[in-house]
């Protein structure tokens, strides 16, 4: 099938790394591997994170100028897409574009990750709110990614609309193989458990993040443990000050690093540790695990349909420093359990995050959207995959 992707989030060729981008990475080249034929529908960016109501207009606006003229392309070239497929929206990056070219054009709509923020009705996304409910009920079929999301979208479609939970996923291959270089970071001592945190470093849930790694690790700082941070941002500084009562010896920072180089550096450690405040998925911890990690992590969020509580990691309370210090303690002074846990982690996400899976549950997925779609004009509901 001929497949039109969009992302109003943030385009897949963003700047910025992130979680969010690295997913919508994994869907295209899941929809490729499938045998579809996917092309990029349009890089406009809906989002507002202000909650500015005349900018919501405006973007709703040019989004729907911008719809008339993928409309008239379309139908000018002879060359419609089967499926529109939008990845990642909800009230702040609504899809102002899917909805008007499927209705024009008559073929299959199709949401990945969309979420239902009730709140926000008459709160200041009212608008892309609004936009965002639109989407939701016009789409074919929706692709969970995130259980957290479920409810608040099935309030909207009913819980017998088409749809498929899948939880996040990746190539795991360059994670699992063994001839990426060494890590460049510096050298630990071998009496010491090597800590490796993963993350951006970003002013907001992030920096919180780092705060509260931070505060945790000043309490077990008599312990034998080294921590590399791989990483960077604007709120560097802001993160470097928070680890600043820790012996800098023990604490290193390396930067942003490429995929193999960060997947070098998780094989060569020994726990990985991240809070986790406010995290979407933190799809590093499906990296860190397919590196036989055992993870410590704050309970946010998706952070549980990616860690295996008590299997491949601990999950504390979100924001806890005193719980997120006792998980690592313990995982420092038990390496059995700490290996255990690494062994669980790799065969944890090879069993439930691994792409060749997710692809094939993908293509079906799209395979009934388009039939439901055919079957709209007789009333036949198709069943979900």
């Amino acid at each position: 099938m001929k497949v039109a992707f969009y992302a109003p989030l943030k385009p897949l060729d963003h700047p910025v790394p992130s979680g969010d981008r690295q997913l919508g990475y994994a869907l295209l080249q899941a929809l490729r591997a499938g045998g579809h034929v996917v092309s990029i529908a349009s890089r406009f960016r809906s989002f507002d994170g202000r909650g500015d109501a005349a900018r919501q207009a405006r973007l709703a606006h040019v989004g729907g100028k911008l719809a008339q003229r993928l409309i008239a392309r379309y139908q000018r070239l002879g060359d419609s897409p089967d499926v529109w497929f939008t990845y990642h929206l909800y009230h702040k990056a609504p899809d102002w574009l899917g909805p008007a070219v499927c209705r024009a054009l008559g073929i299959a709509y199709v949401v990945a990750e969309a979420s239902v923020a009730a709140k926000q009705r008459h709160g200041p996304w009212a608008w892309g709110y609004g936009g965002a409910i639109a989407a939701v009920a016009a789409a074919d079929a929706v692709l969970h990614l995130n259980p957290v999301d479920v409810e608040g979208v099935q309030k909207v479609r009913g819980a017998s609309a088409l749809a498929l939970f899948l939880p996040p996923f990746l190539d795991l291959s360059v994670f699992a193989g063994s001839d990426a270089p060494p890590s460049p970071g510096a050298a630990h001592s071998g009496a010491r458990v090597r800590l490796i945190t993963v993350a951006m470093m970003r002013h907001g849930a992030k920096l919180a993040s780092y705060r509260l790694l931070a505060t945790a690790l000043t309490r077990i700082a008599q312990h034998e443990w080294d921590l590399l941070v791989v990483g960077d941002g604007p709120a560097r500084p802001q993160v470097e000050a928070a680890f600043a009562g820790i012996d800098p010896g023990r604490v290193h920072f390396t930067g942003t690093q490429p995929a193999h180089v960060v997947a070098a550096m998780l094989r060569e450690a020994d726990l990985f540790v991240w809070p986790a405040i406010d995290e979407a998925f933190g799809m590093v911890f499906i990296e860190a695990q397919a590196c036989g990690l055992a993870v410590v992590a704050g309970n946010s969020g998706g952070v549980a349909a990616v860690v295996a509580a008590g299997r491949s990691g601990v999950l504390v309370a979100p924001g806890d420093a005193e719980a997120f210090a006792e998980a690592t303690l313990h995982l420092v002074r038990e390496p059995d359990v700490r290996q255990r846990m690494g062994r669980e982690a790799r065969a944890y996400v090879r069993e439930h995050h691994d792409f060749s899976a997710a692809a094939a549950r993908i293509d079906v997925l799209l395979g009934s959207a388009v039939a439901n779609r055919a079957a709209v004009t007789t009333g036949v509901a198709t069943a979900a995959p």
